[in-house]
């Protein structure tokens, strides 16, 4: 015997109010598996920032390196600073508005890591010539590819405005080099006109706790309305 229309319509509006139910109960619970994970990269990256300098990746490792296990590492390399083959690319500073200087150091076993020596406010304090030997320490960031800011890099008119490694590295003609670049510590004693480094921010969202509770809060009005409801219709007798 087929049900009534008024049971299926009640069987209905359970089924949907359970589903519905059951789908922001889960996208709360994911939520706290996500926020379990920000902490644990969060705690992650604190360990590496804080750690003292390791070499560099070398030729041989830069194919395994990938942001989940190496950026942000605290890193050390030594070699020669190509300071007329820098790159200047557009910044945004806790100093204003400048340019981060991108340089290339080739290290003496010839591999090349481009350098982030740091922020200057115009072109010209960016401005260098000679090479020099340097030891660079500082913090492994990945390559910044075309397409993560609003405005792709020009290379032909050298405007820059995103740290995109194999682009620059084409652009200067250094041929293969490291798939990172070091974000340099700041220098303890900075000369007048140097690039100013340490500048590195390092922020993650973390509102995985807001989102869940949301969830949860609209699971529980659903709940809660259809209870009012059928508490109410059995009060009026209607079914």
């Amino acid at each position: 015997m087929a049900r009534p229309a008024s049971s299926r319509a009640r069987l209905f509006w359970a089924a949907g109010i359970a589903l519905a139910s059951l789908a922001f109960l889960a996208l709360g619970t994911w939520q706290l598996y996500r926020m379990q994970w920000k902490h644990a990269l969060i705690e992650r990256v604190n360990q590496r920032v804080h750690a003292a300098p390791a070499p560099a990746p070398v030729r041989g490792k830069w194919p395994f390196i990938s942001a989940d296990s190496s950026e942000y590492l605290h890193i050390e390399a030594s070699g020669t600073l190509l300071l007329d083959r820098s790159t200047l690319v557009q910044a945004s500073t806790a100093h204003g508005l400048g340019f981060w200087v991108m340089t290339p150091l080739q290290t003496a076993s010839g591999d090349i890591i481009l350098v982030n020596c740091g922020f200057v406010p115009d072109r010209k304090a960016g401005e260098a010539a000679a090479a020099r030997p340097a030891v660079v320490t500082g913090l492994l960031r990945m390559s910044e590819p075309v397409g993560r800011v609003l405005r792709k890099n020009d290379p032909g008119n050298e405007r820059w405005y995103s740290r995109d490694v194999q682009a620059i590295a084409t652009a200067r003609g250094l041929g293969q080099v490291a798939p990172y670049f070091i974000d340099a510590d700041a220098s303890p004693a900075p000369e007048a006109g140097q690039p100013i480094g340490g500048l590195t921010v390092i922020a993650f969202n973390d509102n995985h706790l807001v989102y869940a509770l949301t969830w949860y809060a609209l699971a529980l009005m659903i709940i809660g309305f259809s209870w009012q409801i059928k508490r109410n219709k059995r009060r009026t007798g209607v079914e």
